[in-house]
């Protein structure tokens, strides 16, 4: 790393941590001694959504806590939960190396977290995801996740 105010080569970091999902190093000149930060983030390649109309946006983190949030309104929930869900998602998409994932993918995902979360907000935001006809849709999601949680409750109760 250069020096910004005297340009030797040689620098040594005398601190570093994570700042915001960016990692922030305090560094010192070897020559002159001042002391500078310098920022490091991970360059992720463009994650492409595929859309359900057969276009492609770019992945927008922005986008998908909105949608989180309306599902989610008067609910206790708070935004760390929210972050989670996102992160989570955005590492399995980066884990895996992907560059593309439709949206039908990422809508699952935030269901899966929903549902372990709050199932209010699972119903919530399925009937906008799964775009809801009837009431029979909503008896059908609300029968599924009643039937899905009753399934866990069994479970851990013979573990």
């Amino acid at each position: 790393m250069k020096c910004p105010f005297c340009g030797f080569e040689e620098t040594k970091v005398i601190d570093s941590r994570s700042v915001e999902r960016k990692k922030r190093r305090r560094r010192v000149c070897i020559n002159c001694g001042n002391r500078f930060n310098t920022y490091e983030i991970v360059e992720r390649p463009l994650l492409m959504v595929a859309k359900k109309d057969g276009t492609f946006e770019p992945f927008d983190r922005e986008k998908l806590i909105r949608g989180i949030f309306n599902a989610i309104k008067k609910r206790p929930v708070n935004a760390e939960q929210v972050n989670m869900i996102v992160d989570d998602i955005e590492s399995t998409c980066s884990g895996s190396s992907l560059c593309q994932i439709s949206s039908d993918e990422i809508g699952n995902l935030i269901l899966e977290h929903l549902r372990k979360i709050d199932p209010v907000a699972y119903i919530r935001f399925a009937s906008v995801y799964k775009d809801f006809a009837d009431v029979e849709s909503f008896i059908s999601a609300i029968s599924e996740l009643d039937n899905c949680n009753k399934e866990k409750c069994t479970n851990q109760a013979e573990k």
